[in-house]
């Protein structure tokens, strides 16, 4: 049984913060938050906080680096110093390169590329408070940046995080569950047609185990969706 400091992370069916196993913390987004990017958001799952901006479609220049007949996504994910309890070290880590590569990834399905040959899509996403699941904050900050810079999409993508303590499948990790879990599953999607595009696993879980897991993610992603689409509506509505 998973302890910290003799205190258990799931007791009499509660996690430490009191919510349910498939429960998700408060979510919390804004879209077009930072005036001079083409499309900008801010997503706040509990404590975790991401800002994503997007710039472009833009030519991509030097040429030799263009794709003729589609467009590039170039993903930066980043950390900030002060993210976290510890002073990061600035720079780019390894970390953060394979987490830019995911995000990437995760997005590029939904995006009609070659509408934009010879062009790149700039997408910044900083962190700038991490208490877990940062890498499926960051993929739906930057969904709702690229939908708000006006790029079409297939559909918006939704990123949740699920896991399992003791012997226990929860969703949406937290700082501490994160770094003590039995196994660690981000998982993003496109929310109408179930078309999962991230799809990661660090630790152990039986067959039934993933499905009943994805399933619960499938679920809660309805309403992670549904916030989406009500940021987007308070946009413009405004």
């Amino acid at each position: 049984m998973v302890k910290i400091k003799g205190i258990e992370l799931i007791k009499d069916g509660k996690r430490l913060d009191g919510r349910k196993p498939f429960e998700t913390r408060e979510v919390e987004m804004k879209v077009g938050i930072i005036p001079n990017a083409n499309g900008s958001a801010m997503v706040r799952f509990g404590k975790t906080t991401a800002i994503a901006a997007v710039y472009g479609p833009r030519l991509l220049l030097p040429k030799h680096l263009q794709e003729m007949d589609k467009a590039i996504i170039q993903c930066r994910y980043n950390m900030a110093p002060f993210s976290t309890d510890e002073r990061i070290k600035p720079g780019t880590s390894r970390r953060e390169m394979e987490i830019s590569k995911v995000v990437r990834l995760a997005l590029e399905p939904v995006l009609f590329l070659e509408n934009y040959p010879k062009t790149t899509i700039d997408v910044y996403i900083e962190i700038i408070q991490a208490d877990g699941s940062t890498r499926v904050t960051s993929v739906n900050a930057a969904s709702l940046a690229l939908a708000d810079a006006g790029i079409p999409m297939k559909d918006l993508v939704v990123a949740l995080s699920g896991g399992k303590i003791n012997g226990q499948l929860i969703l949406d990790l937290n700082g501490i569950e994160d770094n003590n879990s039995e196994a660690d599953v981000p998982m993003a999607f496109m929310p109408n047609k179930k078309h999962i595009t991230l799809l990661q696993m660090d630790g152990e879980l039986k067959h039934e185990e993933i499905s009943k897991l994805i399933n619960e993610m499938f679920k809660a992603g309805e309403i992670i969706y549904k916030k989406q689409i009500e940021a987007l509506k308070n946009r413009y509505s405004e």
